[in-house]
C-alpha cells in the first residue's frame, strides 16, 4: 500500500533524525513506524480479559483493591528476605 501524509516541519524533522540515527532510508523508517502503531494493541485490548474475569469473580472494588495490596506485600516481603547477591 502507498500512503501520502503530511508532517509538521517539527514531525519531519524528528523521523527524518531517528531514521538517519538507525542508518535506515525514511520511507522504510515510516512504515516500520505506522505498522508498530497500527498492530501493537492497546491497554484497553490488553486488559480486556483480566477486566471481564474481574466482572465475572463478582469482587467488589475494595476486594480487588485488598487482594492486590496483599500479593504486593506477600512480594515485597520475598524480596526482602532473598540474600543479596555477592558482589
Amino acid at each position: 500500500m502507498s500512503l501520502s501524509i503530511t508532517l509538521s516541519p517539527g514531525a519531519e524533522a524528528k523521523l527524518r533524525a531517528k531514521a538517519a540515527a538507525i542508518g535506515q532510508p525514511l520511507d522504510e523508517y515510516a512504515s516500520r513506524v505506522l505498522e508498530q502503531a497500527a498492530t501493537t494493541p492497546t491497554v484497553d485490548e490488553v486488559l480486556a480479559p483480566f477486566r471481564e474475569q474481574v466482572a465475572q469473580s463478582g469482587m467488589s472494588n475494595e476486594e480487588l483493591d485488598a487482594f492486590f495490596e496483599d500479593v504486593r506485600e506477600k512480594a515485597y516481603q520475598e524480596r526482602r528476605l532473598r540474600p543479596a547477591p555477592p558482589a
